[in-house]
């Protein structure tokens, strides 16, 4: 059964830092683009960031340039977002996604193409 699961979530006050993990199981992810998505409370999904399945390319959402990094270990399947200088407005639920389809052009900005989600953890920063 193919698994993504989140962790390292919390509280954390402004100006605070954390880093969230996503372990996969089930099947190797290292040939797949991994993408970090939250959910605050009455919002839609937004992709927060995105990693290539070689680590060549990166986006990032440009609420969170220059705070947010995000890095992978293929070895351990493991994606990481390690978030700094948290922001009140970056509370929300984080969830790590898998796009398998890798040879579409921009693959990493293609939403509907992320089919392994996790379930989530929650971030909250308090102001």
């Amino acid at each position: 059964q193919v698994q993504l699961a989140e962790s390292g979530g919390g509280l954390v006050q402004t100006g605070g830092s954390l880093r969230l993990s996503c372990a996969a199981s089930g099947r190797s992810f290292s040939i797949d683009d991994m993408g970090w998505f939250r959910q605050a409370p009455g919002k839609g999904r937004e992709l927060v960031a995105a990693i290539s399945w070689n680590a060549v390319s990166t986006y990032y959402a440009d609420s969170v340039k220059g705070r947010f990094t995000v890095s992978r270990d293929n070895a351990k399947n493991t994606v990481y977002l390690q978030m700094n200088s948290l922001k009140p407005e970056d509370t929300a639920v984080y969830y790590c996604a898998a796009n398998g389809k890798t040879y579409r052009l921009n693959s990493l900005l293609i939403l509907s193409d992320y089919e392994y989600w996790g379930q989530g953890t929650q971030v909250t920063v308090s102001s």
